[in-house]
C-alpha cells in the first residue's frame, strides 16, 4: 500500500468559488506549485483532485481545486488532510531523515546502553529536538538532534545511536 505525506491542514475556505485556506505543515510551502495533484483526506476518506492555481496570503496557502468550485462544497473538507504519495516527497540529502520514520526508534548510547524509544520530536527555532522515553510512567529524556549527540540512525534495524552530552540526564 503506498504511504504519504501531510503537507497541509485545510482550515477553512477563501472566498465563494471553493478555495481553501491551507496551513502548511512541510518546511516548503512553494512545494505546492510544482504539484499537479493532492489527496485530501477527511473523516477516514481519501480523494484525489487536481491543482488550478496556488496563492499565498500572510503565512497561509490559497489552494484552488479544478472540482471544488463552490463554497458549501469546500466547506466539506475544513479540517482535512492535504496528502501527497511518496514519490512527490522532496529528495533527502545525506542524514536527513523524515520525521515520520524516526518514531518508534530504539535508542541507544554509543555504549550499547538502552535509552528508550524515541516518542515525540520538538521543533524548535535552532534544531529539533527528540524524546526518548523508557516506559510510560517514565520521564522524558531530552537529546538535541545535532551531530554530536545522533551519532548513528539505522532505519533497517530500527535503532538510533546517541552520545548523550554532559548534563542532558
Amino acid at each position: 500500500m503506498e504511504q504519504f505525506f501531510e503537507i497541509g491542514k485545510i482550515t477553512g475556505t477563501h472566498g465563494i468559488r471553493g478555495t481553501m485556506r491551507v496551513f502548511p505543515t512541510t518546511e516548503d510551502p512553494t512545494r505546492f506549485e510544482r504539484l499537479k495533484e493532492v489527496t485530501v483526506e477527511i473523516r477516514g476518506k481519501r480523494e484525489t483532485f487536481h491543482i488550478q492555481k496556488v496563492a499565498y496570503q500572510k503565512q497561509m496557502i490559497l489552494l484552488t481545486l479544478k472540482e471544488i468550485t463552490d463554497i458549501n462544497v469546500a466547506e466539506l473538507y475544513k479540517n482535512g488532510r492535504i496528502l501527497i504519495p511518496d514519490h512527490d516527497a522532496i529528495p533527502l540529502e545525506e542524514d536527513e531523515y523524515y520525521t515520520r520514520d524516526l518514531y518508534g526508534l530504539k535508542v541507544v548510547t554509543e555504549d550499547g546502553e538502552e535509552l528508550g524509544e524515541l516518542t515525540a520530536i520538538y521543533v524548535t527555532g535552532a534544531n529539533d529536538v527528540y524524546a526518548v522515553k523508557k516506559g510510560p510512567q517514565e520521564k522524558e529524556l531530552l537529546i538535541p538532534a545535532i551531530k554530536d549527540c545522533i551519532r548513528k540512525v539505522d532505519l533497517e534495524a530500527g535503532v538510533m545511536t546517541v552520545k548523550l552530552l554532559e548534563g542532558l540526564r
